[in-house]
């Protein structure tokens, strides 16, 4: 809910700016519902591996669409969340944690 009015205050600040609808779109972050169907997610860390063996497990916080590495404070223990693979979550539009927990 707080997402979706955002990003509409968002697309009227860009539009009364004078940027093109297209371009406002382009600029949002992702959708967490949207991404997340885009790529597997797993319940247990040792499936994820097995999926994706050459690339590093993080944790994704389905609700904020960020990340942790193994480790961290938040790895495996936020409210909603699933194990990917780091590359895909890059590609999709996934961040790393910036303060490092």
């Amino acid at each position: 809910m707080i997402r979706q009015l955002l990003a509409y205050v968002l697309l009227f600040i860009a539009l009364s700016l004078g940027v093109s609808p297209q371009a406002a779109a382009d600029a949002r972050p992702p959708t967490t519902a949207a991404t997340t169907a885009q790529m597997p997610t797993f319940h247990t860390e040792a499936a994820a591996q097995a999926y994706c063996p050459r690339d590093e497990v993080v944790w994704l916080n389905t609700s904020s669409g960020i990340y942790h590495e193994k480790g961290m404070r938040w790895y495996g223990q936020t409210k909603h969340g699933a194990y990917v693979c780091r590359r895909e979550a890059d590609a999709v539009g996934y961040r790393d944690t910036r303060n490092g927990q």
